[in-house]
């Protein structure tokens, strides 16, 4: 099987077409495939799949997560995908849409270095209506804004939104103090999230940057997230504590993140190219 490995900021994924998996289990490869030391090691699996479509190429993408769940949306993979496509001499021009499962998404080419490429991504709205994010909260009618989450002993006044894929955001004080990992792993899995949700925490540097921690739904750990650097700032921005614009400050770089004001977000970010190669499928 063909393949390639892309990351931003080190949120890094294996690119597949789509027509090589027909007929084969996604999630079983993408669990396969994402085993770190043991396999190709990732946080996640992009399947592409391209049709000839009048005026131009149409493209989609799906997202399998490490556990083999499949995701809405990666803001991060996007970009990946899109730096794979432009460099095979896929995609024309400096502009491409994909579609995902969270809807189309536009992105405008910024800056080429390959194997590096830098993008804007158009996000969309944010959903910040309670009916339209899958939550179930214990306390019926009460603000998603600094909601009173119980996670075991603690109370946790968390932002819940959605990119397309669900998102609960924290802000603390100091992320080194913080067991963010211990406590992102108990909400992700938290009753009032009944598909498991991702969960950002959010440190105010000052109003025009935030550092922010991301435990994602189905992976763990990760370095980067695009859909939660633009969840960290909507919800920083509902709080009172940023800008519309931001620099989200993540482990593996910076995320220029704005919140126009037409409502819409837009994202830019690197991705680069790590390798392409052909892959040894697993068998039984």
């Amino acid at each position: 099987m063909q393949f390639a490995k892309a990351e931003a900021l080190g949120n890094d994924f294996v690119i597949v077409d789509a027509r090589q998996l027909d007929g084969k289990d996604a999630s079983r490869v993408a669990r396969q495939v994402c085993r770190r030391s043991f396999d190709l090691g990732a946080d996640g699996l992009i399947l592409f799949r391209q049709t000839e479509a009048s005026p131009r190429p149409d493209l989609s993408m799906q997202v399998f997560n490490a556990d083999g769940s499949e995701a809405e949306i990666s803001g991060n993979g996007l970009r990946c995908l899109a730096a794979l496509l432009i460099q095979q001499g896929q995609a024309a021009g400096r502009a491409l849409t994909i579609q995902t499962r969270a809807g189309a998404k536009r992105l405008t080419l910024t800056g080429s270095e390959p194997p590096g490429y830098s993008f804007n991504l158009s996000m969309g709205e944010p959903i910040l209506d309670p009916g339209a994010i899958d939550f179930r909260p214990d306390v019926p009618g009460a603000s998603l804004v600094g909601y009173p989450l119980t996670v075991e002993e603690l109370i946790c006044r968390v932002t819940v939104t959605s990119m397309g894929n669900p998102h609960c955001s924290l802000i603390v004080e100091d992320l080194e103090k913080t067991d963010w990992e211990g406590l992102g792993q108990r909400i992700e899995v938290h009753p009032c999230f009944p598909r498991r949700t991702n969960v950002e925490f959010v440190q105010v540097l000052d109003r025009g940057n935030l550092a922010v921690r991301f435990w994602e739904r189905g992976v763990g750990k990760t370095l980067a997230s695009g859909t939660g650097g633009c969840a960290a700032v909507v919800a920083a921005c509902l709080n009172g504590a940023s800008d519309r614009t931001v620099q989200v400050h993540t482990v593996g770089g910076i995320l220029q993140v704005h919140w126009q004001e037409n409502n819409q977000m837009s994202l830019t970010g690197p991705a680069r190219i790590v390798c392409e190669g052909h892959y040894y499928p697993v068998e039984g």
